[in-house]
């Protein structure tokens, strides 16, 4: 769990989740909520015949569903999302949010989301890309795939769904200080997380300047499939041995029992100043630290010969701790018919991980505030990777304590472009869409062994989004 980080695949507001991946409630919730309003307002068709007396009870049991439903979202101000991501050739995803926001009075509101996501397709292990037909150990040790020559390493089940639940609570305690409290949890097959926030605001100058302090605590469960990889052990493949019984005492010889968990800490310092009457900034600084389970157990890294060609794969080992920390200016302008947001993020950690990320977003109203809108998005990110990054191993040399190929902390540029457009609709519920397109381009040394010449070390991965949006008002 992140501090204002963003959901997966979804924007800040009104679905800020998020948490990557973000960033969250979704598809369940809305059909639930569709379908208790069908219970509630459609009378189902039958074949049997019913007596005055039952259509009466069944009446009256219709009336109080109703009821029901209606105080239960009496109040609330809703939002719901359906997003659409799909990467080529890899993963895709699908989430749905539902989230609201209840007044309690005029100084007290809690809120509430919901996010179901789904994701299906291929995931790369981080072996390397090879000349000739490659085969791997599924992680349940339970079968296995094979890789084309020429093709990035890629499992091929990747499968997973994704449930989080949040509430939040906020108060107004005087004319300058506020506080907030929320709670947060996931499930995943394999991954359960759990944690708890807290913060408080205090404004001075007539509310101009805003100071905010804001903590976390995160604690997650890691019940990998198959077990959890010793870290430099090497992958057991069948081939490699003489029947079952001694293929299964390698792979269990490579896992370590019980589940791995992660501890996660937070904190964050803001500061917001308005400058003019259309012109606000604002400056934060993060700190987190975890600590525990910090492997990706479904990670490799290739051993290669001198010639190029892999010998075998080792599980990737990460440090059991990590520093980090983050700092975030942010500007808003205003002008007649359009707003827009402008800010630099640097995050910098003790695995040599530096970051550095330009975002910007341009609204224009074409008949007001409250009329339809067209949002620009452009996003450019630039990544140095971790210090113990390698996209490979060369048999013979030393083995490092910490490896890993996993692009994902390696050296990379992405660029995302989107638009949304927003209007509101004769009721005064809104409706908008978004398009974003993001592209990313890992960088790394040319290969020099001869065996990987002509073969892409660093794939390069395009991905689209849609999303939609409703809110109730």
């Amino acid at each position: 769990m992140q501090l204002n980080s963003a959901a997966p695949f979804c924007e800040q507001t009104p679905l800020q989740a998020s948490p990557p991946r973000t960033s969250q409630s979704g598809i369940a919730a809305a059909v639930c909520l569709s379908s208790l309003a069908m219970i509630g307002f459609d009378a189902a068709a039958t074949e049997t015949p019913v007596s005055a007396a039952q259509v009466l009870e069944e009446g009256t049991q219709q009336v109080e569903d109703k009821g029901l439903l209606a105080r239960l979202i009496d109040g609330w101000e809703i939002d719901a999302a359906l997003l659409w991501y799909r990467e080529d050739a890899r993963v895709q995803a699908i989430e749905g949010v539902l989230s609201g926001v209840r007044a309690l009075s005029d100084s007290e509101s809690v809120s509430a989301k919901i996010v179901l996501d789904s994701l299906s397709g291929a995931s790369a292990s981080g072996a390397a890309a090879q000349q000739r037909l490659q085969t791997f150990t599924r992680p349940s040790g339970k079968g296995e795939y094979q890789v084309a020559a020429g093709e990035t390493p890629l499992d091929d089940t990747f499968k997973d769904t994704r449930l989080s639940l949040s509430a939040g609570w906020q108060k107004t305690l005087d004319s300058a200080t506020k506080v907030n409290a929320g709670v947060y949890g996931s499930k995943e097959f394999d991954y359960l997380s759990l944690g708890m926030s807290g913060g408080i605001e205090w404004g001075f100058f007539k509310d101009n300047t805003t100071v905010s302090l804001s903590g976390a605590l995160g604690f997650d469960v890691f019940d990998a499939v198959g077990g959890r990889p010793v870290p430099l052990s090497t992958m057991a493949i069948r081939k490699d041995f003489a029947d079952e019984e001694a293929f299964w005492q390698a792979f269990d010889a490579t896992r370590q029992r019980g589940v791995g968990d992660k501890r996660i800490g937070e904190m964050m310092l803001g500061v917001t100043q308005i400058i003019s009457k259309s012109t606000l900034v604002q400056f934060n600084y993060g700190l987190g630290y975890s600590s525990g389970y910090l492997n990706d157990p479904y990670k490799l890294v290739s051993v290669l010969d001198s010639s190029g060609n892999a010998t075998h794969y080792l599980y990737e080992s990460r440090p059991d701790s990590r520093l980090k920390q983050s700092a975030f200016v942010l500007g808003k302008t205003a002008f007649n018919l359009g707003v827009a947001e402008y800010s630099y993020r640097f995050t910098h950690d003790d695995w040599g991980l530096d970051s550095h990320t330009l975002e910007g977003r341009y609204r224009h109203y074409f008949s007001g505030k409250k009329g339809p809108y067209l949002q620009l998005h452009l996003r450019a990110y630039r990544q140095y990777g971790v210090d113990f990054f390698t996209p490979y191993l060369q048999g013979g040399e030393s083995v490092a304590p910490h490896i890993s190929a996993d692009y994902r902390i390696g050296d990379m540029d992405t660029w995302t472009l989107g638009l949304k457009t927003g209007w509101r609709l004769k009721d005064g519920d809104e409706i908008a869409v978004r398009l974003e397109y993001y592209r990313q381009q890992p960088r790394g040394d040319a290969a020099s062994l001869e065996g990987l010449k002509g073969l892409e070390l660093y794939p390069e991965l395009n991905a689209a989004m849609l999303q939609l949006n409703y809110s109730w008002n």
